[in-house]
């Protein structure tokens, strides 16, 4: 037993159904001996249910990883380049991509006896804006141990087609004056095109920023709200046992007293049988005695 391979199965479960599960892989380890390793299963976290449909389109469709990442990668190289008529074939293309999947992510939840609406499609469509934006949401998505679902908040393509579009025109030359020559417009249209790049690139990486910290403070209120869930059910667990114990110790005190009344009755009768005893030795020392008084008379 290892960590991936448990928690390949785990992921892969029904979100109800992993708590338990994860608990006994935890048992188990600590009853092999690996305490360690125990620790390690006790803390994975059970996905939330949109989590857990991405997941089993990844683990259900594996096929279906690669494309999804190379496209991210087209889109992504499109954006820096700012490549418009590139970006608006691939934002079609991401378009009905991501569309499909989401689609067959909820016939995949259906056949696996958990249906879903369509709030978690969107959800896992989200998810899959994310894996074409950020490479990191990527490999997390790709690896098939979700959470909870992902989040972008690079507003790609559109964001960057409407720059384009927006591109300023090369000014008309003033009357009296002469015309730019076309060199010294080129060297201002590169100057321009790389001033755009450099906002860009600070703005996305300011919105990636931003994300990391937002789903790091996802991912901590996620942890605490699963500690406290599973605070609360260690809780309800141990509440469950008490109540289990005080009952038993309620029969054991009723067999107690039973069993002394039983032992005051024996030990009643063991008199009485006694003093019946002393009782019937008397009666045969008295008959023997007449007996031999009549022998010798």
């Amino acid at each position: 037993m290892d960590l991936d391979a448990v928690a390949d199965e785990l992921y892969v479960l029904r979100p109800e159904e992993f708590v338990a599960a994860r608990d006994q892989r935890a048992q188990d380890a600590r009853r092999s001996g690996d305490r360690a390793l125990a620790k390690e299963i006790g803390a994975l976290r059970r996905p939330s249910l949109a989590a857990w449909v991405s997941n089993l389109l990844v683990r259900r469709q594996p096929e279906e990883v690669q494309p999804l990442v190379g496209l991210g990668e087209e889109l992504r190289r499109a954006h820096r380049e700012l490549d418009g008529p590139q970006l608006r074939q691939l934002a079609r293309r991401q378009n009905e991509v991501i569309g499909t999947l989401g689609r067959q992510a909820r016939r995949l939840a259906a056949q696996a006896g958990h249906p879903v609406g369509e709030g978690v499609q969107r959800e896992v469509e989200e998810t899959l804006h994310a894996v074409l934006a950020d490479p990191e949401a990527a490999r997390e998505w790709a690896a098939g141990r979700l959470v909870k679902p992902l989040r972008s908040t690079a507003g790609f393509p559109t964001a960057d087609e409407t720059v384009l579009e927006r591109r300023p025109a090369a000014p008309a030359a003033e009357p009296g004056k002469p015309a730019r020559g076309k060199a010294s417009q080129g060297r201002a249209d590169r100057a321009e095109d790389e001033e755009r790049r450099r906002l860009t690139a600070e703005a996305r990486k300011e919105a990636r920023d931003a994300e990391r910290e937002l789903r790091e403070r996802e991912e901590e209120a996620e942890a605490a709200a699963g500690e406290a869930e599973e605070a609360g059910a260690q809780v309800a667990e141990l509440e469950e046992r008490v109540r289990e114990l005080r009952a038993e110790l309620r029969r054991a005190e009723d067999e107690q007293r039973q069993a002394r009344t039983d032992e005051q009755a024996a030990l009643e009768r063991a008199r009485q049988t006694d003093r019946a005893v002393r009782e019937a030795r008397r009666r045969v020392a008295a008959a023997t005695a007449r007996l031999d008084r009549a022998a010798g008379g």
